[in-house]
């Protein structure tokens, strides 16, 4: 088996990534950054989104397992102490691949230019570079709302645990195969009018955006933020591929609710 290992970059993640790569390499694993079939994450979630973007060309061949060394992840399985456990699992048994779905980001653009295609983990969100954001919103090709506001954000389900709880959106079992859509700060009054609460839209259906005025946009892509000129529209779905995770144990998704948002 080959295996690439990411580290957040501070001192006791550096550590951790040395020791189990020298672990793997010392039980015959080959260390291969490029075509890795194991991707080891040791950090936090900000850790395992930039080694999924590494590899998102890799998603059919590549698994990821996330080390946290600092707060509970909701992408990490293992701690720090658990290291010799966790390379042991690696080296000798077979884990059981869980599949989370994506967010497909397609963008394009007046004048008829090449269109834009992104894959995230969590969300991508929508912003104007200036003034107030107005963007048409349809579903399934039928016009829902006109939306005026600070923006949108749309989120995976294990992403929605994160920037879309923030905004007020539902935390999402990753099991079901959905994407949800967000408001930023709407404009409510006699005049103008939005649904106001979070939309979960199922695997087969698609949400398009339109600008109305402003044609240049602030675009996120997990921790990826982009300036798009010219756009015509953003269509987001699910998208047909998925990350995979290894798991050599159990931990449900619940328990990573309750651990980080409940427990003390």
């Amino acid at each position: 088996m080959k295996f690439a290992v990411r580290s957040k970059g501070n001192a006791e993640s550096n550590a951790l990534m040395l020791k189990i790569r020298t672990y793997l390499q010392d039980f015959g694993l080959v260390y291969d950054e490029a075509q890795p079939d194991i991707v080891i994450s040791v950090g936090g979630d900000g850790t395992l989104l930039y080694a999924f973007h590494r590899y998102s060309s890799r998603l059919d061949r590549t698994a990821f397992v996330g080390v946290h060394t600092g707060h509970l992840g909701f992408y990490a399985d293992w701690v720090p102490e658990e290291i010799e456990a966790l390379v042991d699992a690696i080296a000798h048994k077979s884990y059981e691949p869980v599949e989370y779905p994506l967010l497909e980001v397609m963008i394009r653009y007046e004048h008829g230019g090449k269109e834009t295609r992104y894959l995230a983990l969590n969300e991508s969100t929508v912003k104007c570079v200036e003034g107030t954001f107005v963007m048409d919103i349809e579903i399934r090709e039928r016009h829902f709302e006109r939306f005026r506001g600070d923006g949108l954000c749309v989120a995976t389900p294990s992403g929605s645990t994160a920037y879309n709880k923030a905004l007020g959106g539902a935390i999402v079992h990753p099991s079901l195969q959905s994407i949800q859509l967000t408001e930023m700060a709407s404009i409510n009054n006699k005049v103008f009018r939005t649904i106001g609460s979070p939309l979960i839209l199922p695997g087969h259906h698609t949400c398009v955006l339109k600008p109305v005025r402003q044609k240049d946009f602030l675009v996120t892509v997990d921790h990826l933020t982009l300036l798009h000129k010219d756009v015509k529209s953003i269509q987001y779905r699910v998208a047909k591929e998925k990350i995979r995770f290894a798991r050599f144990k159990t931990f449900p998704f619940w328990k990573r609710v309750h651990d980080s948002f409940i427990s003390d």
